[in-house]
């Protein structure tokens, strides 16, 4: 029967029903990665994080002769009093400045209140009234809503300090052990896979690595030039600000827009349209400069990736995952764009060479 059909359907049944195995497949992995979610992300922040803190441990052992073990856990306390140092530099700049920004906003409700009445619309005191009256109902409506919303940040905020700890224990275990971790996992492997996965692996590490210090950079780059251009045109929140776009701009394209988005509302709310039309231009020059000189020449060097390559990650990480998606979305592209060129024959990183570096052998 099957040797009657035409050869294309066969080739086609043939094809169809792998695909089907392989979709399946993967949507088992992603509901399972879904479902460990925080033990995922927990991960690959460690993951980031111990690329990060690599050359200072490197450093610190072999100039200054720390023991790997001090050496390591020197390093995430380093990174861990730097982050809070700007949080706290940050905390002090809004809790100085809500205080203005509160009462610059609330002239800005009473000019938009009284441009309500005697502008254009003409509305009456009555009418202003009813509507915040609506406003008010609506939101006693909807207090349950509310409520059950603040749970969930709750217990996401519980997620997300249970994904920290777990980041920052295996953050300081992938720099003690991290050689011996991956020599286990491909040992799993069979015989004549496990040096190619090797390979690959250590190709994907150094991506990994030029992505996560490029990216530094970049945000650094953004952070600095929107914080003094806001400073300038003497913007409440500078700092914060900076910090926030700092922040931001580890997701690209869409982070640098909504970040530069908030710079440009605080200004409107505190100094009116005009500062806020020239915090806008500073945004806009801030932005063009990173994605006309330092993404092409950096980052593209960096992960290898075309710019629409760039864009269609991040929208579909946001897609499937959100902002965890679209933060993640290009470094796990890079990565897997690394590893499969390796294993195809085309090696970014020939320098590299085909030492082992690791004693690969099978699971104990």
């Amino acid at each position: 029967m099957a040797e009657s059909l035409p050869r294309s359907v066969q080739v086609s049944a043939a094809w169809s029903w792998r695909l089907v195995v392989i979709v399946a497949a993967t949507a088992g992995a992603l509901w399972l990665i879904s479902y460990f979610k925080v033990l995922v992300v927990a991960v690959l922040v460690a993951l980031l994080l111990s690329v990060l803190l690599a050359p200072v441990a490197t450093f610190l052992r072999e100039r200054a002769r720390f023991p790997r073990a001090v050496a390591s856990a020197t390093s995430v306390v380093a990174l861990l009093g730097v982050v809070a140092g700007l949080l706290t530099l940050a905390g002090n700049s809004i809790a100085n400045g809500f205080a203005d920004l509160a009462s610059q906003a609330e002239a800005g409700i009473e000019t938009t209140t009284s441009w309500l009445a005697q502008g254009p619309l003409q509305l009456s005191a009555t009418q202003i009234d009813g509507f915040v009256t609506q406003i008010s109902d609506s939101l006693s409506a909807n207090s349950s809503s509310l409520l059950s919303g603040a749970l969930s940040v709750t217990t996401t905020l519980g997620h997300v300090a249970t994904g920290a700890l777990i980041a920052l224990f295996c953050t300081l275990f992938f720099l003690i052990d991290g050689a011996r971790v991956w020599a286990w996992l491909i040992g799993l492997l069979p015989n004549e896979a496990r040096e190619p996965t090797h390979q690959a692996g250590r190709r994907g590490l150094v991506a990994l690595g030029a992505y996560t210090r490029t990216q530094i950079l970049v945000a650094l780059v953004d952070a600095v030039g929107i914080g003094i251009g806001a400073a300038i045109l003497q913007v409440p929140l500078a700092l914060p600000l900076a910090t926030l776009v700092f922040i931001g701009s580890f997701i690209p394209i869409v982070g640098a827009l909504v970040t530069g988005a908030v710079a440009v509302l605080v200004a409107l709310v505190a100094h009116g349209p005009l500062v806020a039309l020239l915090m806008f231009a500073v945004v806009l020059l801030v932005q063009q400069i990173e994605g006309h000189v330092l993404q092409p020449l950096l980052m593209g060097h960096a992960v290898s990736l075309h710019p629409v390559a760039v864009i269609l990650a991040v929208a579909g990480g946001t897609m499937a995952a959100g902002i965890v998606g679209a933060l993640f979305a290009v470094p796990v592209v890079a990565v897997v764009n690394t590893v499969v060129l390796y294993l195809h024959g085309h090696d970014k990183y020939p320098e590299l060479g085909t030492a082992p570096g690791l004693q690969l052998r099978g699971p104990a």
